[in-house]
């Protein structure tokens, strides 16, 4: 069954819906206005109802089927923008200086809203319907802080579905992968204490620079020569901070960066050896060494069954040659991991191209493509009758 037809009507809708939403970012646990229009708009559709404030900003559209059920899915779609000045130049560009929806989830929000408005329409299901509507996704946990908030105790899931826009796959196809899908993301902080001294008198010093500088060269040997090279890893030094003046060796020197793995041990090991390597530099080069390491998003696990379903109903939309069913996996983070953890689901990728023209995924360019919004919106449909059939 190819796109939705009812969904297909009132794309020009979730087109301006869309826009609106670029014009007006919003970072996270700040969607005060998004969150507002969203809820308006699930009033407006005839949602059963409509629960605002969980984790601080988040919205949950209860929709009910025409048949009873035991069963209940959620979906979920994520709101907040970034801190990015945007340069895409396009009508509907940020209003708001500094900050820019450009990872896409104003798209996420629009086709979650389009599929709200169709399924409360037509019920044509058994069982219950969840709309997450979830803040903070960009670094701050949003998921967590909605589950922290009772989620899944006020809203009682059986499975939950994510989406994600993805310029890297061609417009109008999905991609679907079984196990882990994403990465898990940590930082870190190395900071570096010597003794400063003149430039021209470098002996007088017990130099914080040099230390940091072997430091980062030697972290890079933890996933080239230490991890196995079936295993997947990333460690990158992202910050370098020191001195002030050209002729000035300073007393500090700060590094930071984030390590990024998908199996619980590789992730101990990364930890493990980046303390070590730190440590041992430092002290070899006389400097003292403070390691900060946090760990963040844990890794976004498709699971085998859920994934096969939500794959299944792409190909009904777009067909199974549309369908990529095992793509290489990302170490990029997403949140969405935290409610995998809780709760059998997967997480798809749904193809809106631009990879090639330079229009990715956090670049001040980047704009969701319109022309997905009916193909998301779609999959979100039938995923929900796919999964609670009426009879």
């Amino acid at each position: 069954m190819p796109i939705v037809n009812r969904i297909a009507d009132f794309h020009d809708d979730m087109t301006g819906w869309r826009r609106h939403l670029h014009a007006h970012p919003e970072l996270g646990y700040e969607e005060v206005e998004t969150a507002a229009f969203v809820a308006e708009k699930l009033r407006a559709f005839g949602v059963d109802e409509v629960h605002t404030g969980i984790g601080k900003t988040g919205v949950v559209g209860v929709i009910r089927g025409t048949q009873e059920g035991a069963g209940a899915v959620g979906l979920r779609a994520d709101m907040d923008a970034l801190p990015i000045m945007e340069a895409s130049g396009v009508a509907h560009a940020s209003l708001n200086p500094g900050k820019m929806h450009a990872c896409g989830h104003d798209g996420h929000t629009t086709m979650l809203l389009g599929a709200a408005r169709y399924l409360a329409e037509t019920r044509r299901f058994a069982g219950t319907t969840y709309l997450f509507f979830q803040p903070a996704e960009e670094g701050k946990a949003g998921a967590k802080a909605m589950m922290d908030d009772g989620l899944f105790e006020r809203f009682p899931v059986d499975q939950v579905y994510g989406l994600h826009n993805w310029p890297g796959l061609t417009s109008g196809t999905f991609g679907m992968c079984k196990g882990p899908a994403m990465a898990a993301s940590d930082e870190f902080r190395i900071s570096l204490t010597g003794r400063g001294s003149h430039a021209a008198m470098p002996h007088a010093s017990l130099d914080p620079v040099t230390a940091g500088a072997a430091i980062v060269q030697s972290l890079q040997t933890i996933v080239a020569r230490q991890v196995d090279p079936i295993d997947n890893a990333v460690v990158s030094v992202t910050q370098f901070h020191a001195g002030d003046a050209f002729n000035v060796i300073p007393e500090k020197a700060v590094l930071a960066g984030t390590v990024r793995t998908f199996r619980p041990a590789t992730r101990d090991f990364c930890e493990q050896r980046l303390r070590e390597i730190a440590g041992g530099i430092a002290s070899a080069m006389g400097v003292t060494c403070d390691v900060f390491y946090r760990r963040g998003y844990p890794p976004t696990v498709n699971h085998d069954r859920e994934s096969d379903l939500a794959a299944d109903t792409a190909a009904e939309i777009v067909g199974e040659t549309q369908v990529d069913r095992a793509p290489a996996p990302a170490m990029g983070a997403e949140d969405f991991s935290f409610m995998l953890e809780e709760k059998p689901g997967s997480y798809i990728w749904l193809g809106v191209g631009g990879a090639e023209e330079g229009k990715i995924l956090h670049s001040p360019y980047y704009d969701f493509n319109d022309e997905a919004l009916t193909v998301g919106a779609s999959y979100w449909a039938r995923l929900v009758e796919r999964l609670l059939p009426a009879t």
